[in-house]
This record gives C-alpha cells, sequence and structure tokens, in this order.
C-alpha cells in the first residue's frame, strides 16, 4: 500500500481494548469513508482478519516492526 503508517486517516490499536476486538475492528471499517485508510495496530498477525477484510471489499497490507507489533493499513479496494 503506498500510504506510510503516518500519513493514514484513522487508527484503531487493538493492544489497547479489554477483550475481543472483533466487533470495534467491524465498527471502525463501517465507518471508513471509501477515500480514507485505517491502520489497524496489533500484537499479533490477525490472519482470521484477512478473509473477512477481502469478502467485505477492502485491501490491507501487513507490516511488523520484528517486536511483536503488527500494523496493518486497511482501505477499500
Amino acid at each position: 500500500m503506498a500510504t506510510e503508517r503516518n500519513e493514514t486517516d484513522r487508527r484503531l490499536d487493538v493492544r489497547e481494548i479489554d477483550g475481543e476486538p472483533f466487533g470495534d475492528i467491524m465498527a471502525e471499517l463501517e465507518a471508513l469513508p471509501d477515500d480514507e485508510t485505517l491502520l489497524l495496530i496489533n500484537s499479533f498477525e490477525p490472519e482470521p482478519l484477512y478473509q473477512v477484510l477481502e469478502e467485505r471489499g477492502f485491501q490491507y497490507e501487513t507490516t511488523s516492526d520484528g517486536s511483536d507489533v503488527w500494523y496493518i493499513e486497511i482501505r477499500h479496494e
């Protein structure tokens, strides 16, 4: 994805959510305008989320800084 992490429009750090973050992620995605990018920050690679993103018409790029922090940049296709 061409967008740099510091240029994303919205951020959701799910490491700060107590409990299952799936509902919070889905709420952010539903509210995401077509021209904006969401940066999801997690403590592990959320592989099960990828299929959900694809089914809902989102593109994503995942990177890690090597210290158990994963960055997933999400945008509409």
